[in-house]
């Protein structure tokens, strides 16, 4: 399997259109055309493990990796000009797009391993079938902290900046407090648009984060607002790092975060634990995890997309990636039976596989990512304004406000081309 940059074969196309006689190839396949959310040392990692899935054939294919994934897709949906194959981690958006007729129904073969909560059947036109794959997945039911440093009174390290998508590290505290304390089954509920956001439980687990986080002066909420999980601000340069080490957040001695952020500590200074114990939550709702994921779907109608989506998925194809990855970026995979075992060389990775494979008894798909698009926005800028201003009395107007969002999304779509989500976004996993 050859690669070749997108732009080239592109321009090489048009040449070979312009000038009949110039000896190209008349049945040569167009390359296939990968989207997906990894740059850097993790692009680098899939790239490797995609060149590793060479089935003899020949075909050529492009990876195209980007931070602004949902912008770049929508363009060129907009173009006429989708991927062969994108990875994304928003039920939502996935949804939205396999009920407008962009997703094509997975095959047999990758179809077998949508596991749940990460990929749950879709009902479009009468017909329940899987429309993505788990590639990768993520908990986000995690606390990280400085080695030593005592868990009584936590000084939490915050950064709610992401660009475009600021805001989702507070949606991801809110999601995880009200999973502990209200369980999966109205989690489940609340997530799918079934419970209302102004209801009590919503409520509680919105002013327990304000009471968790504590009274913070101006300077740290501007600091918090501008800074992403990186510690480094927007506006910043330098080498990527944890709010544990950044300057900027001397004195801060935890951070909730996903298991995504252990390349930034790959010291023994940090470790790492569950979220249970510090959310206030009930102990019968101990064993449940949030988690995330990046899923494949496929946007053409060329089988090498079907028979690619299946060959990442396979047990072959996730081994190729762990190989080409350094440890600190190297993928978990969703299911206990195929999941190779964790390395002995990041502890990291051995406490996080094992909460995926055998201590987790509950598993919940991330809310925010399972809502509409249009929701989930609005629930990332209710949580910048929630932090930037947590009076009781503006909590209330920001809830209804999101009810109103709730209801206009059900307003504007409805039967079997609603863009609500699947509702089964929770699974038991037996742990």
């Amino acid at each position: 399997m050859t690669r070749k940059p997108a732009r080239l074969l592109r321009a090489l196309l048009v040449l070979c259109l312009l000038a009949p006689g110039a000896g190209c190839a008349a049945d040569e396949p167009d390359p296939l055309v990968v989207l997906g959310p990894w740059t850097g040392q993790e692009g680098a990692a899939f790239e490797a493990a995609l060149e590793k899935l060479d089935d003899g054939t020949g075909r050529e294919y492009t990876y195209e990796g980007t931070r602004s994934l949902r912008e770049t897709l929508l363009s060129q949906l907009e173009a006429d000009a989708p991927p062969d194959v994108a990875i994304l981690n928003s039920i939502g958006e996935l949804t939205e797009y396999a009920r407008r007729g962009r997703l094509r129904p997975l095959a047999d073969e990758a179809a077998e391993r949508a596991y749940s909560p990460w990929a749950p059947p879709l009902l479009v036109d009468r017909a329940n079938r899987r429309y993505w794959v788990p590639l990768k997945v993520d908990v986000k039911s995690l606390v990280w902290s400085e080695e030593g440093a005592s868990s009584e009174d936590p000084e939490w390290c915050v950064g709610l900046a992401s660009q475009a998508t600021s805001g989702w590290p507070g949606t991801d505290w809110i999601e995880d407090i009200l999973l502990h304390q209200a369980g999966d089954g109205f989690y489940e509920k609340w997530a799918t648009g079934r419970e209302k956001w102004s209801s009590p439980a919503v409520e509680r687990a919105w002013t327990t984060w304000a009471r968790l986080l504590g009274d913070r002066d101006p300077a740290s909420v501007r600091l918090s607002l501008t800074t992403s999980y990186e510690g480094e601000s927007v506006q910043g340069e330098g080498k990527p790092r944890g709010l544990l080490d950044s300057p900027a957040f001397g004195g801060c001695t935890h951070e909730h975060q996903s298991a995504f952020v252990r390349y930034l500590y790959t010291d023994d200074k940090v470790r790492v634990e569950p979220s249970a114990r510090f959310l206030d939550g009930r102990p019968e709702y101990r064993d449940a995890y949030e988690v995330a994921g990046d899923m494949a779907a496929v946007f053409s109608d060329d089988p090498a997309a079907q028979e690619l989506v299946e060959r990442l998925s396979s047990p072959g194809g996730r081994q190729a990636w762990r190989d080409a990855a350094d440890p600190p970026v190297r993928p978990l995979f969703p299911d206990t039976a195929e999941l190779p075992p964790a390395s002995d060389d990041d502890p990291f990775e051995q406490e996080i596989a094992s909460l995926l494979t055998s201590r987790a008894r509950t598993l919940c798909f991330d809310a925010s990512d399972v809502m509409p698009p249009e929701l989930r926005d609005a629930f990332h800028r209710a949580v910048l304004e929630y932090f930037r201003d947590p009076a009781p009395g503006h909590l209330k107007s920001l809830l209804e406000q999101l009810d109103t969002v709730s209801a206009r999304v059900d307003d504007d779509y409805s039967g079997d081309r609603s863009f609500r989500p699947p509702q089964d976004i929770c699974a038991d996993t037996g742990g």
